[in-house]
């Protein structure tokens, strides 16, 4: 009886600490992130990627903590882009940048929109083949996001 108390507490501490987790900010317009994020991405020789979808979302909080924790990945995403959230939600659903992207929403959520060093979105790449069990897989993450980075899209054909 105490292993199922300890078990359905940590599953509740766990369950409420993840849905405390901002990721997005719903104040901020889409288009103007997009914007200054491209122009670092100039500066520093990196694509931008955006993760798209709102804090409702637990699979956008999670591939934001795995994005942020993981070993492999975060110094990834770090060498190769600019990595943006941008928010659609029922209190901002930022229409101008949903239909600058593509409409990437038609994919699910989250949906990652890679732009290129002058904004333009050249990849958008749907969530579900990269999630494993609970969570995302690494070798999936790691493969796509080597996949779609400057060095190999703009690498020289021979």
């Amino acid at each position: 009886m105490a292993m199922k108390r300890i078990f359905f507490t940590t599953l509740l501490l766990f369950t409420f600490a993840q849905a405390q987790t901002k990721v997005y900010d719903e104040s901020i317009d889409a288009m103007k992130q997009i914007r200054e994020a491209t122009e670092l991405a100039q500066k520093t020789g990196r694509y931008v990627l955006c993760q798209v979808g709102g804090d409702w979302c637990p699979w956008c909080v999670r591939f934001a903590q795995f994005a942020k924790n993981d070993s492999v990945v975060a110094p990834l995403i770090e060498e190769n882009y600019v990595y943006i959230h941008v928010n659609y939600s029922k209190g901002n659903k930022n229409l101008e940048a949903m239909r600058f992207l593509g409409n990437p929403g038609r994919f699910g959520y989250p949906v990652f929109v890679v732009l290129n060093s002058e904004g333009k979105p050249i990849h958008i790449q749907e969530s579900e083949s990269l999630e494993e069990n609970k969570g995302y897989s690494r070798k999936r993450v790691e493969k796509f996001l080597r996949l779609w980075n400057r060095k190999a899209v703009e690498a020289e054909v021979k």
